[in-house]
């Protein structure tokens, strides 16, 4: 492999998680500067609200802090959530004052209680934190008026969240199509990538002069979550989301494509080991005829372009399974105690297999 293929190679590797990098990047900048604003607000609301919440004004920015979340619905459960967790803490410790006044023994139990409350499904990840958090600041920090306490507390948290609320829906509402679309692109070419590398394995005299590709799954792996992680925050930034009428996007066909992807990426790995086994690990015993190698090779260059396209009816797609049924005649005249096919048998298979994932995505879109 030249420099030049080995620095596009990198480049290659690197792509999904530049831009998801650079996506979370301005999506981290954005919601900071929303954040500032929203505490803001919050801070400048808090002294008006009527009755005694006006003296805890610290509480609001607090709310609009935590209800800060790259997503619209995401800023909705987690503001509800982490009220749902303070009004239970709240409770938990008024109940206690009735029993007595606080010290060391009730205000540990009640604390430990608390974290134990935090297990209730309906509190969510940000909800079961503020339950024992909740329950201590009313025992500590009531004092002599803990109902006032709770209800200042409890009411500018929610002016705090619903401002936070607000202005995540209203200013620069996150809607992550681009993540969505450039990794599902991304992850195809990868694959097609990794074929194509494969391909020019086979074709150079072994063992291979470069064997990067033979240490990629891990790599598939990593790139394949990515790309559902940024799917599925696509498809979340959308509800609850103003913008997401005027940018539609059909999450269905998304999906589809992503569990066709992850299928046909379990079978590039598969064949990214048992290839990786007849040139390095174990030749002894899974190997590739030297009869097979050529046609094997293009029957692998062929699928990659197949993958690259995705497409059934493209002319890669005949080109790929023509040399597909080549390669299997070949195999099925080529077997002999001298000669093992077992590598290049499984190969096939696997080939075989992701030329009918392309097909049967297809067909589902039909």
């Amino acid at each position: 492999m030249t420099t030049g293929e080995k620095t596009i190679s990198k480049r290659s590797l690197s792509a999904v998680t530049n831009r998801v990098t650079g996506v979370l990047r301005v999506t981290r900048f954005q919601l900071a500067f929303k954040a500032t604003l929203a505490v803001g607000i919050a801070w400048t609301l808090a002294p008006h609200v009527p009755g005694v919440a006006s003296q805890y004004p610290y509480y609001a920015p607090l709310g609009a802090i935590v209800s800060m979340y790259p997503t619209v619905s995401g800023s909705f459960r987690t503001g509800m959530e982490t009220l749902a967790g303070l009004v239970t803490g709240m409770l938990l410790a008024l109940g206690a004052l009735l029993i007595g006044t606080p010290n060391v023994w009730t205000i540990s139990v009640i604390v430990g209680i608390g974290v134990l409350l935090g297990g209730l499904s309906f509190l969510g990840a940000s909800g079961r934190e503020y339950v024992p958090m909740a329950a201590l600041f009313v025992l500590l920090l009531g004092g002599d008026d803990p109902d006032g306490y709770s209800f200042g507390y409890g009411v500018q948290m929610l002016v705090g969240v619903g401002v936070g609320l607000a202005v995540n829906a209203l200013v620069f509402p996150p809607l992550h199509l681009n993540g969505a679309v450039n990794g599902l692109v991304t992850l195809r070419k990868s694959l097609a990538r990794q074929l194509r590398d494969m391909g020019t394995a086979l074709e150079e005299t072994w063992p291979p002069k470069h064997e990067d590709w033979s240490q990629r799954e891990s790599e598939l792996d990593t790139l394949t979550k990515e790309v559902r992680e940024a799917v599925e925050l696509a498809d979340t930034s959308r509800h609850g989301n103003i913008r997401s009428r005027k940018y539609s996007r059909d999450f269905t066909a998304d999906y589809r494509a992503l569990r066709a992807m992850e299928r046909a990426t379990r079978h590039v790995k598969d064949m990214t080991e048992v290839l990786t086994d007849a040139i390095w690990r174990n030749p002894e015993h899974v190997a590739v005829p030297a009869a097979l190698t050529v046609p094997l090779a293009k029957a692998v260059n062929g699928c990659a372009e197949a993958v690259e396209i995705w497409d059934p009816e493209s002319e890669e797609h005949a080109t790929a399974t023509q040399a597909l049924v080549e390669l299997v005649r070949l195999v099925n005249t080529s077997g002999s105690a001298e000669s093992p096919v077992d590598a290049t048998a499984a190969l096939a298979m696997d080939l075989r297999r992701i030329l009918r994932i392309i097909n049967t995505e297809s067909d589902d879109d039909a």
